[in-house]
């Protein structure tokens, strides 16, 4: 069994609000942020699309590089500035503005590093270019390279924090974050880093990416927008595209006790277990096999056995089949102990940001004794047998859990985390 990692901190922008009490409020009573967009495209017929969009002003945020800042690498460092000032590793001072303490590590630069996920990263901002360029006839920005660059939001942290170890992005499609935390979790443990800055961010509710992915025939129809997503339930239609970013800072025991980082909480949360995989067999079709097999080689990672897990929140995106295979591979490792919920009909379904968003609203409910809901689940399919959470959270206390992000390309990864109570 390998040693745990301390998850220090953790933020987010999110559609079901980006502070702590109106994301609880939101997520635990059930509420979808998904509402109606107009894509209108010259040349084709204007279509309504279900989407799940953030409150959020990224042009009030400022670049660590002075360049220009794509939509999705905003969030994510609005994210990480939150997770790192509740890891204790910088503060907010009264008029806003963002300070690493940096004293507060005990580790050199050259031991902390950035791992980052995304599956479409800089896509708000090539969407903007084309509209700007072909349709209004502009000049193209001389910073746009930098700004649409895939690796553009792990390099902004990396100069939020000064991190010189491994700055590392994933694209994996909907596994990206996921992936990301896991890999970093591993350069944690094999003694290469002490602390790294881990999540995932997406930003591409523009119409040529809306058009693109309703032209693939996988979206909910935007009728009754809030319930447009309806993970295992008998009448699902598809998912619903979202927004937003997740942040961790990962560190090791040893290094969190020499910075004093045991915050006077009754509770500390360990990352315990990852594994990633591919099915190898289609592009979109997901395969339960291999779904089953990286579930086991996580647990088998972390130490735990099947029995050990409370809760599992699924992949689930309200495919027809992606949802029964993993019915079916959830079954066949769990059989029907553990309490299962997908929260993408709430917020969405975030491709690269997705498994950061669903470990961070997993985690919100261990340490508040609750799971989140299945939303708008009214009828499960009748051959699903599974232990459903209902449409809105419960008063269940869990301590070991494990989250699913399944990917196009057959990309498969679990993670595996923990509630330790002292």
């Amino acid at each position: 069994m390998q040693p745990p990692i301390l998850i220090s901190g953790y933020g987010w922008v999110s559609p079901l609000g980006n502070d702590a009490t109106t994301f609880d409020d939101n997520l635990f009573s059930g509420h979808c942020a998904v509402t109606t967009k107009r894509v209108e495209l010259r040349g084709q017929e204007a279509i309504d699309i279900a989407v799940a969009p953030c409150d959020f002003d990224h042009s009030k945020v400022l670049s660590p590089s002075k360049v220009p800042l794509d939509r999705g690498s905003a969030m994510a460092i609005r994210a990480a500035q939150d997770a790192l000032v509740k890891a204790g590793l910088a503060h907010f001072s009264p008029n806003g503005a963002f300070t690493m303490t940096m004293n507060s590590l005990v580790t050199q630069p050259e031991r902390v590093g950035v791992f980052w996920g995304s599956g479409m990263g800089g896509a708000f901002t090539f969407d903007q270019t084309a509209e700007q360029t072909y349709l209004h006839q502009k000049r193209i920005r001389p910073t746009n390279v930098i700004t649409t660059m895939p690796c553009s939001a792990s390099a902004e942290l990396a100069l939020l924090i000064q991190a010189q170890g491994a700055c590392l992005t994933f694209s994996s499609a909907c596994a990206s974050s996921s992936v990301a935390i896991g890999e970093a979790m591993n350069a944690l443990r094999s003694g290469r880093l002490d602390v790294a800055l881990v999540g995932g961010s997406e930003a591409m509710l523009t119409q040529g990416v809306l058009s693109s992915w309703n032209a693939l025939r996988v979206l909910a129809p935007d009728v009754e927008a809030p319930r447009a997503c309806r993970p295992f339930n008998k009448n699902r239609n598809g998912f619903v595209l979202g927004e937003g970013a997740g942040a961790f800072v990962l560190e090791t025991l040893e290094h969190a006790k020499a910075r004093h980082a045991s915050r006077p909480l009754n509770h500390q949360i360990f990352l315990n277990g990852y594994a990633t995989n591919c099915d190898a067999s289609h592009m979109t079709n997901p395969n339960p096999a291999g779904q089953a097999r990286v579930m086991q080689s996580a647990l088998k990672d972390a130490g735990f056995t099947a029995d050990q897990i409370e809760y599992v929140n699924a992949h689930a995106t309200g495919t027809t089949l992606g949802d029964t295979a993993e019915v079916h591979s959830v079954g066949e490792v769990f059989g029907a102990k553990p309490l299962i919920s997908s929260t993408k009909a709430q917020f969405g379904h975030l491709l690269g940001a997705g498994g950061a968003l669903e470990l961070i609203a997993t985690l919100r409910g261990m340490e508040r004794g609750m799971v989140p809901p299945n939303a708008n689940l009214d009828t499960p399919e009748e051959s699903f047998k599974l232990n459903f959470v209902g449409r809105t959270g419960i008063d269940s206390p869990v301590r070991y859990v494990l989250t699913n992000s399944f990917a196009f390309g057959g990309t498969n990864a679990s993670l595996v985390a923990s509630l330790d109570k002292h």
